[in-house]
Parts: structure tokens; sequence; C-alpha cells
């Protein structure tokens, strides 16, 4: 009974990837732990394109943190938002009272960034949530709806204007999938519409997409959105969108009723409550062993830590933040032991984006390659990264059903 009373209690907010990390790895530690997040499931945020673009319904990429954590007798799960920290009291103040803790490690992610443009982030769509992606779902299939009783052939054409904003690999997976959804299988449903009448964009501002990939791969991932009837539009920087008319930079106005924003993402606006030193995108500057610079009990990681590899910041990718859990919770125990904590050193595993059926690049190390390997390792990682059998299970059931039958098994519109 001493021995209980005397463990001290970890409180990890989050429970994306890192967050969730942490708190399994600390299962058989001398620790209680205390896992917040607003929200009371895990969500494999790589495949909500999907749920957007009609491939698989949201359930299937959310898993119940209770059930996923069941059985952990050290472990405590809090629905509650997280409001603020503490650091003097070792407490957070939350949407549902107090929580004190002995160290604290904060894994809250992410939010879209519209770099200040109100009136984009009034009219556009983010991609962070299940709540987005079914709007932009919901959405995607109403303007075909009402085009298909439009007479006037301008506003036609504007309501099948698709553009997506960002030339990463949320943005370049979302317009593959989007114009795969709409030639494939919705221009099937709706005979009145031509082909030559949908329009798939993808804006980019830079001169190339997915910055993070090898040139070669990057110039094979342009050529098959092209050849999937993605139209790419390089140095093309948003400067407002009405709901109806996107402006770019120049002056140019693209009719549009649909645009989903995929080009900026800073860590979330807790963060800027913490009074600590923060980095590009809003980031939380850390040492390398992961610790807030004058709070050694408490940790940060994932899209929320800013931490430089030669000279340049870790990337906000789900690798990263599990990487960095386990780290964490080795020095846990360190601390508590009085040891030398370890220092993070990102291993990368390589990257992946796919770009539609069998089609696909990566790179792993020193390998590049594309097409339907590259889509195959794709689609097997992504499937065995998702929690819980089930999920696997309607997944493969849903991607097999697509592939076989060019059908998309979520063409619903939810009010």
């Amino acid at each position: 009974m001493e021995k209980q009373q005397a463990q001290k209690t970890v409180v990890v907010v989050g429970a994306g990837f890192g967050g969730l990390q942490v708190a399994r790895r600390l299962r058989n530690a001398p620790f209680k732990v205390v896992l917040v997040d607003r929200r009371n499931y895990h969500l494999f945020q790589p495949l909500l394109y999907q749920v957007a673009t009609a491939g698989i319904s949201p359930s299937e990429i959310a898993h119940p943190v209770r059930a996923i954590l069941r059985g952990q007798k050290n472990l405590a799960f809090r629905l509650a938002e997280v409001q603020g920290v503490d650091f003097a009291a070792r407490q957070l103040r939350t949407s549902t009272g107090l929580v004190e803790y002995d160290y604290l490690v904060l894994a809250i992610g992410s939010q879209t960034s519209y770099f200040g443009m109100q009136n984009v982030a009034r009219h556009s769509f983010g991609l962070k949530d299940i709540t987005e992606a079914s709007a932009i779902r919901n959405h995607v299939l109403r303007q075909f709806e009402l085009a298909s009783q439009e007479p006037d052939p301008v506003m036609r054409r504007a309501r099948l204007t698709f553009a997506i904003v960002g030339g990463g690999p949320t943005g370049v997976e979302a317009a593959g999938a989007l114009s795969e959804l709409a030639r494939l299988v919705l221009l099937k449903d709706f005979p009145s519409i031509s082909p030559t009448e949908v329009r798939v964009l993808l804006l980019e501002a830079s001169s190339s997409i997915l910055g993070g990939f090898p040139e070669d791969l990057r110039v094979v991932a342009a050529e098959i959105l092209w050849r999937k009837h993605v139209e790419l539009r390089f140095g093309a920087a948003v400067q407002d969108y009405d709901g109806e008319q996107i402006t770019l930079n120049g002056g140019e106005v693209i009719p549009a009723r649909t645009m989903i924003w995929a080009a900026g993402v800073r860590a979330e606006s807790l963060v800027d409550t913490l009074g600590v030193s923060q980095g590009k995108q809003g980031r939380v500057i850390v040492q390398t062993t992961l610790q807030l610079p004058d709070h050694p009990e408490v940790f940060v990681i994932g899209d929320a830590a800013y931490l430089e590899e030669d000279g340049e910041p870790l990337p906000m990718m789900a690798p990263v933040a599990v990487q960095q859990a386990k780290v964490v919770v080795q020095n846990l125990i360190r601390l508590e032991a009085g040891q030398p904590l370890c220092l993070f050193d990102f291993q990368d595993p390589g990257s992946l984006a796919t770009i539609g059926r069998n089609a696909a690049v990566a790179r792993l190390g020193k390998l590049h390659f594309h097409g339907f390997l590259a889509w195959v390792l794709w689609l097997f990682i992504h499937l065995m990264q998702l929690v819980g059998f089930r999920n696997r299970l309607l997944v493969l059931i849903n991607w097999a059903w697509d592939y076989f039958f060019y059908d998309r098994a979520v063409r619903i519109i939810e009010k």
C-alpha cells in the first residue's frame, strides 16, 4: 500500500500517435497515468482524406480510447478540454476541473493555419478532424446534386470546380482521390454532367509539390496527378476566398464553390497560453531530452514540439511523435532513478504518398520508387497502423470494393 501511495502521477495530454504511445508504454512503469483528451477516441489522421472523398466512414479510422487502453490498471482516462497549465502549482486547468501532476507530457498536436486570412478560414474546409472530413464529403456530393439541376453553365461550372490548396502529402492525396471520386464514380451517378465540366485544381504557392520528397519523386507525382486530370498550378498563392471566388496572387480570380485548405499547420493554440518560448509554426522549443528548458518535469512531443536536426525543424508527422514517445517514457523512468537522460535522435523511416489507384511515390532510405509497388506498400503500412482489427477489416473491404467495382462506399449526404 505504501508503494502504491508513493507512485507519482504522469499526466498525458492528447490521445494522438504520441500521447497514446506514451500511455501504452507506461503500462508496467511505477507511475499513475492520467490521459486527458477532448475526444474519447484515437483518430488515424492520415486517412481523413478518404473520409472526405467518400471512400471510408469516420468510424473506421477512429477507435475509443477506453477500448484501446482497457485493462491497463495504472491508467485513468479523462474526457476534458485543457484550458491552461499552471507550471508552478503543477496543475492542469480543464473543462472538468483541475488535474494535478508530478510529470506532464504535452502531446497536443496541431491545427490548421490560415496565415491570418479570415475569409479563407471562414469559407474553406480544413482537413484535420472527422467533422471537417465529413463536411467536405457532404459538400462535394451536394455540389454534384445542385450542378445536375443548374441551368446556368457558368454557375454549373463553379459548382463543379474543386480547389485543393497546398501541395504537401495531404493536398496531393486529397486531390488524387477527389478526381477519382468525381470521374470514376460520381459521373456514373450523374449522366447529365460531362467530364469536361468537372475541374479539380491543386494550388501550390511554391514551384513544386511534396517538398520533403526527392526531386525525382516530386516530378513523378506531378505527372501522375496530370494523368488523373488534376490541374496543377505552381506559384499560385491564395490571397482571398469568399465562398464563391478564389483570388490568387496577381489578381487572377477562379470561380469555385469548394476550397479545401491543406496549405498550413501550426501547433495547437493551447501552446500560446503557456508562456514558453516558441519556434516556427508556434511550436514549443524543447531540449533534446524533449523537456521544457525551465520545467524539467514537463515534456512536449509531436507536432507541438520544436526541435531541429541538421538545422531544420523535425517534420510534423506521426513517426516523429511515436519515436519521441519512446524517449519520453525512458526519460521518465530515468528521472525517477536519478540516471542520465536519453537524447532524442530521429530515425527517418522514409516517406510515402499515394495519388489514387495504383499510384504512389515512396522513399525508403536511399531507395526511391513509384507506381503499383509503392501503392501496395502504402496500403499495407497504413492498414497495419490502424488501431483495432475491426477497423482494419472494414477499411480493407472498402478498399477492395472500390478497387474492383470502381465504387465508393459512403456516398451519403448527412444533414
